[in-house]
């Protein structure tokens, strides 16, 4: 009997396995779309330290997403099983914050370009570890509404399974995204320094050396144009997160496209055109709140 009870256990074992290998697969499928954005939006937060201190830095905000994963994966399953209403609004206002970030940044950008000019010379005298810490505070912060985003769609595609399949499928694809993407930003990052190493390590005029000089002299424009597709990316992630959590934003976005034949090139970029759209306009509403809000505190 003993050997009988361990060979069903064992074939539950593997039947569990077996549906969790494939459930993944979907979520990973699924999830795939958001990796582009969460890349693109982590390497422009952690960009701006010294050179010596991007690694840490990657480090720290890795752990802290490991962290935030910690808190999200028990936390969806049970909200998804007491009150699942409260995962669209929580994404709804994390989505709200991304779109307000992107604003805030163009804001800065084009309104107080001066005054970062101004303060450049104070700002390389602050202390080193403070500033670290705030570009490290930030970054999780932004994984963290990321993070409840790739969970959440995770969770979507393992509603109906068991909750142990739920579990494993969750925190595998958690551990998956969160090795992926900072391996990468951390790749990114050091794009400089292996072009280093080529350039003083191989002889003047070798195709590695050459490689070498192409790395170094590409880095510098390759994080710029981070910087660029990560607010891009706050838009189309939190605008994604707005239009998909509020109906008639969602229907609206299905009769509009209703008016394109399918497998067009209009009907494939709709969808993130009016993400971004209804992304910065949300934005910027919530900057003009937050603004409002600010002043007339200070007037009281």
């Amino acid at each position: 009997m003993a050997g009988v009870s361990l060979l069903a256990l064992l074939d539950d074992i593997a039947t569990v396995l077996d549906d969790v290998a494939v459930m993944s697969k979907m979520a990973a499928r699924k999830t795939a779309g958001v990796l582009g954005d969460d890349l693109a939006l982590n390497a422009q937060q952690v960009s701006g330290v010294r050179a010596e201190r991007e690694i840490p830095v990657v480090w720290a905000v890795a752990k802290g997403s490991f962290r935030n994963k910690l808190i999200l994966v028990p936390a969806a399953l049970l909200i998804s099983a007491v009150a699942p209403w409260l995962i669209t609004t929580m994404l709804l206002l994390g989505g709200l914050f991304l779109c307000f970030e992107g604003c805030e940044k163009i804001f800065h950008t084009f309104f107080h370009h001066s005054d970062d000019q101004s303060t450049k010379p104070e700002l390389e005298l602050e202390d080193v570890v403070a500033f670290e810490q705030k570009k490290i505070a930030g970054a999780i912060r932004t994984d963290f509404i990321l993070s409840a985003e790739i969970i959440v769609i995770a969770l979507g595609t393992v509603q109906n399974q068991d909750l142990i399949t739920q579990f494993l499928v969750v925190a595998l694809i958690a551990i998956v995204m969160t090795v992926g993407v900072y391996g990468l930003v951390a790749g990114i990052v050091k794009l400089d320094d292996a072009g280093l190493y080529l350039v003083e390590h191989y002889e003047n005029g070798s195709m590695r050396a050459k490689m070498g000089r192409l790395l170094v002299e590409a880095a510098p424009y390759l994080m710029k144009v981070l910087a660029v597709v990560g607010t891009i990316a706050m838009f189309l992630v939190g605008g994604g997160i707005v239009v998909h959590s509020i109906d008639a934003l969602h229907h609206y976005l299905v009769a509009i496209m209703n008016y394109f034949p399918a497998s067009t090139m209009v009907q494939a970029l709709l969808p993130s055109l009016f993400n971004g759209l209804v992304g910065f306009c949300a934005g910027a509403i919530v900057l003009i709140v937050v603004t409002l809000a600010s002043y007339i505190k200070k007037r009281i």
